[in-house]
């Protein structure tokens, strides 16, 4: 099996970045433990990070035919990005959408996701841990529609 995980803007700044809604841990200790979590589940993990939306609209577009799932978190393109919508929708490519801090309990534009409508699931506010439970969440997923 073999996922993208895809990063949007500011996350290369993690550790830095508001450690009250973040945490302290870097982008780099961010895919470390990704990396430890795949290799012990048997998955192929290949990472994706950048402050450009085409660039991630060309990260997912990708994935077509190249993976069998993406793990996702937009940044603040969550809330602005109908280019990353229609660009999951036309990959169809399985996605789970993550994000770090809760967005349900944060301002209100942060609640509104253009992705969400492209996933299978969203985690939220469970810390950089999300992504390991997208990651079981798409490894459940392509074994049962396989």
């Amino acid at each position: 099996m073999k996922i993208m995980v895809i990063n949007g803007p500011n996350l290369n700044m993690l550790g830095i970045r508001e450690p009250n809604h973040y945490g302290r841990e870097t982008y780099t200790d961010l895919v470390k433990k990704i990396q430890s979590y795949a290799d012990e589940k048997g998955v192929e993990v290949t990472f994706r990070q950048s402050n450009h939306e085409g660039d991630l609209v060309d990260f997912i577009q990708s994935a077509y035919g190249n993976f069998d799932g993406i793990v996702i978190n937009p940044g603040a393109y969550t809330h602005t990005s109908i280019a990353i919508l229609d660009a999951a929708r036309a990959a169809s490519v399985p996605c789970v959408e993550v994000h770090i801090s809760d967005v349900n309990a944060r301002e209100e534009f942060r609640r509104v996701s253009y992705i969400r409508a492209a996933c299978l699931a969203t985690v939220s506010g469970k810390g950089t841990d999300g992504y390991l439970e997208g990651i079981d969440i798409l490894k459940k997923h392509c074994e049962e529609n396989q």
